[in-house]
């Protein structure tokens, strides 16, 4: 059992002035968010896999043989953020108002952005950071054939927008 994975001692004292997600007892529980006021949430995130000339090259111009791979990332993407309280434990299911997936293809790689929108009690960026994740991964899946050597990496949240805690932005 990791550190993460251990109870705190006196999860009480953990939540007073932040949510968690442990009871009294320390059991896991999805946070109530029943008390908070409905406000407009964005959250941006990005994310990159890098591969080979030839497979960003074959991806750019739209000639790989299982078709468009950034149409069908971008869906996948969008198909994902919607999806994430049934991928992610304890997370909760919002109904999303916009998802946006924009990749941006160069010599050596592509670069996924996804900027999620939604008018909640909770935030967005577990959304959009699983909107990014699930769109490499398709890109993978689709060039997996041209370069098994791709890897993905960075990925996380650049912004957020909404909420009690207010605006954030990536340093």
């Amino acid at each position: 059992m990791s550190q993460r994975d251990t109870p705190s001692p006196n999860p009480s004292r953990e939540r007073e002035g932040n949510l968690t997600h442990l009871d009294e007892t320390g059991a896991a529980r999805m946070v109530d968010v029943s008390g908070k006021l409905e406000t407009e949430r964005r959250a941006v995130a990005t994310g990159r896999i890098s591969m080979s000339r030839e497979a960003a090259a074959a991806i750019g111009a739209g000639d790989v043989s299982k078709g468009d791979v950034l149409a069908a990332a971008r869906i996948a993407g969008i198909m994902a953020a919607k999806r994430t309280g049934e991928l992610i434990p304890l997370c909760h299911p919002l109904p999303i108002t916009s998802a946006a997936i924009d990749l941006s293809v160069d010599a050596d790689g592509v670069t996924a952005t996804a900027t999620i929108t939604t008018t909640g009690r909770t935030g967005v960026e577990m959304e959009a950071m699983t909107a990014v994740s699930v769109a490499l991964l398709t890109i993978y899946d689709m060039a997996k054939a041209i370069d098994k050597a791709m890897t993905i990496d960075s990925v996380r949240l650049l912004s957020k927008t909404g909420g009690k805690s207010g605006d954030w932005l990536a340093p």
